[in-house]
């Protein structure tokens, strides 16, 4: 049985992480790189750690990898050989658990509250491109092509013992058939699909996501849809989208309402600030069961969503 099902059979709310990149980047981390986050696996590993930690301490049931832009394609342009790609890759998951378990390890820790997973992060290509194309879409790789690019990664990530993948930031249904094709070759394998999305009813590519939402519900090993890194005031009508088209569980995690500017790679606008837990209650009262944050989202964010997310009966309860 895959984590969230079991959760959510007696939890009424997966609470996740809020983000890694840009949370590393506020503790003094330069991402300005093509490896992004994953430039972090290979010169402060200890750092990832801690975030994972303190998204735990904060209430987070789940910790998301630094894998999110770490392929073997991505580093092998740093001159990186493809056992030691698929080794930074696998630390990702190490890091996770060892957090968690040093997390879990304290009796203090699990009042109230499940044994966290770990998702593995499997970003799109368009992450790979490192131009911000996870937010438009714009590449035309055949179906075989976008299969070759994600396989070694998903291997890897499961083979370091993530319980789940989190296929995230998906632009485009083609991308999202292609993973979940992919994920037949692993059959023990489990996945959430979350798209981003470029406003109330769109994929960032252009395709409606209740279509998305329709043609991943025949995929038994995907076992949540959703959408993130994307501005929380489209997430209710998206949330209905998805409801409207399959009864998988439905997760959200939208960035903090910023625009990212792929050319300077820095973050435009305003965030949601301290109205996110607020907006929490709403996408919970429209039908996610798993909520947490994307980029520019802080522990403090999650903090506020599981205070408010223990006082809500258990299922068992009601």
């Amino acid at each position: 049985m895959d984590p969230i099902i079991t959760l959510l059979r007696e939890y009424p709310l997966i609470v996740l992480d809020g983000a890694l990149a840009t949370e590393l980047e506020r503790r003094g981390c330069d991402l300005r790189d093509p490896l992004w986050s994953a430039k972090v696996l290979l010169e402060a590993p200890e750092l990832i750690r801690q975030v994972h930690a303190d998204y735990f301490l904060a209430g987070a049931d789940c910790a998301t990898t630094a894998s999110y832009q770490a392929t073997v394609a991505g580093f092998a342009r740093r001159g990186l050989g493809p056992d030691q790609a698929i080794a930074l890759i696998q630390r990702s998951v190490r890091l996770a658990s060892e957090a968690r378990d040093a997390f879990w390890a304290d009796p203090a820790n699990r009042a109230g509250r499940p044994r966290p997973f770990i998702a593995a992060s499997v970003g799109p290509y368009g992450a790979f491109l490192a131009d911000g194309s996870e937010y438009r879409g714009d590449y035309e790789l055949s179906e075989a092509d976008l299969v070759a690019f994600h396989r070694p990664r998903l291997a890897a990530l499961l083979a370091a013992g993530a319980d789940l993948l989190a296929c995230e930031t998906i632009p485009r249904l083609a991308e999202a058939q292609a993973l979940a094709r992919l994920l037949t070759e692993f059959p023990a394998a489990r996945a959430w699909i979350s798209f981003s999305a470029r406003d109330e009813a769109r994929t960032s590519h252009g395709e409606r996501l209740a279509d998305c939402a329709a043609w991943l519900d025949a995929c038994p090993q995907v076992v949540a849809v959703g959408v993130n890194c994307t501005a929380p005031r489209f997430i209710p009508a998206l949330i209905d989208a998805i409801r409207g088209a399959t009864g998988k569980p439905i997760v959200a995690y939208p960035n903090s309402g910023e625009v990212y500017d792929a050319t300077r790679r820095d973050w435009r606008g305003s965030g949601a600030g301290a109205t996110f837990a607020d907006e929490a209650r709403e996408w919970y009262a429209h039908g996610a069961r798993l909520i947490g944050g994307c980029c520019r989202t802080t522990p403090d964010h999650i903090r506020a969503l599981a205070a408010w997310a223990r006082r809500l009966p258990r299922v068992g309860a009601r």
